[in-house]
């Protein structure tokens, strides 16, 4: 099937010579009319993630407001940080951070809802929340899935900041705040803009559609993507 088109994807096309497009705008052209944060020079991911939803351009109060949310999401249930604590230091992060994901189909406002009989018509609204729960939630896990495993376990060096962006904060959170370190949460803020979405054919992305589509909530769905990440193969 090698050159055959089997897939309609909105988000992005990834071409050999072009490179990738989102919504039909290059690199260059999202590290120019996406917004930025309060300090750096590149785009963020939160603006990258709201161009990717809509197809539109956010505007910088808009990008604010949803940096905000994700990060009063950002603090991880008790029995998640314990749970993390628990395991070995030694075990691979993907895997704890496959089992953090899947543990927070606990809170799932879509399983919830979908037991209470909620209308086909509505389940956008709560697999959305779960969704912005789990953005804001990722940061926290990694970073701790991070400490525990290299930097000897105890508290994480900052919480998330309502103030600042989404690869700030997770900056951040491994140690790497402020002025002196612009330049690496201007890397993270280019790297996780650019990851974002890769034409959706890829096994992550698959696996976190193919189980969603049993209507399993998106925590339990992304854990599946994860755990398709870890693979040496994956693309």
């Amino acid at each position: 099937m090698r050159g055959l088109k089997a897939m309609v994807w909105e988000g992005s096309v990834l071409d050999a010579n072009e490179g990738i497009r989102f919504h039909g705008r290059t690199i260059k052209d999202c590290q120019r009319i996406l917004p930025k944060g309060t300090s750096g020079t590149e785009m963020l991911p939160e603006a990258m993630f709201w161009l990717l939803l809509t197809g539109q351009v956010p505007s910088t109060s808009q990008v604010r407001a949803l940096s905000c949310q994700l990060a009063e999401q950002a603090p991880l249930p008790k029995y998640l940080e314990q749970m993390l604590d628990n395991f070995p230091a030694d075990l691979h992060p993907m895997t704890q951070l496959a089992c953090a994901i899947s543990a927070l189909n606990y809170t799932s406002k879509f399983a919830n809802a979908y037991k209470e009989g909620l209308h086909k018509a509505e389940y956008w609204e709560p697999t959305f929340d779960d969704c912005i729960s789990l953005l804001g939630k990722l940061p926290t896990m990694a970073a701790k899935i991070y400490q525990n495993s290299y930097r000897g376990g105890g508290a994480l060096p900052a919480t998330a900041d309502v103030n600042e962006d989404w690869a700030y904060n997770f900056a951040a959170m491994l140690g790497k705040a402020g002025k002196e370190n612009e330049g690496f949460q201007d890397l993270l803020r280019l790297y996780l803009s650019l990851h974002g979405d890769h034409e959706g054919g890829n096994v992550s992305a698959h696996a976190t559609h193919l189980v969603g589509s049993g209507l399993s909530d998106p925590f339990l769905s992304y854990s599946a993507g994860i755990q398709g990440l870890a693979g040496p193969l994956h693309g």
